[in-house]
């Protein structure tokens, strides 16, 4: 009975962390799409570094990427920046392959 209860813990403490990785994988990958937005929309580097933190939050809104998706083109739009949802997208999917690149490469 302890080597089944010894898996289960295994598992649970596998699954928290595999959560928490993923959490902080998209939070560097919202703030790296921050800057990016930050740096279209001629931000200083004050502005940019608000203006990050502000993508991450924008996080919280609801489960999904469609909070910070609206938050940036809604951003960008009002900053007289000619930007579209489809080049966020391609953005917000760059962005998520450097976070788990730079993620892996610390852990």
């Amino acid at each position: 009975m302890t080597s089944f209860q010894d898996r289960e813990r295994a598992e649970e403490a596998k699954f928290v962390h595999d959560a928490d990785t993923q959490f902080r994988i998209q939070a560097r990958r919202n703030r790296l799409l921050g800057e990016w937005a930050a740096v279209r929309m001629d931000l200083s580097t004050a502005e940019t570094e608000a203006y990050a933190k502000a993508v991450v939050q924008a996080d919280f809104e609801e489960a999904g990427d469609e909070d910070v998706i609206r938050k940036l083109l809604g951003d960008l739009i009002a900053a007289g920046v000619n930007a579209s949802e489809g080049e966020i997208r391609a953005a917000l999917e760059a962005k998520q392959v450097e976070a788990r690149r730079a993620f892996l490469g610390e852990a």
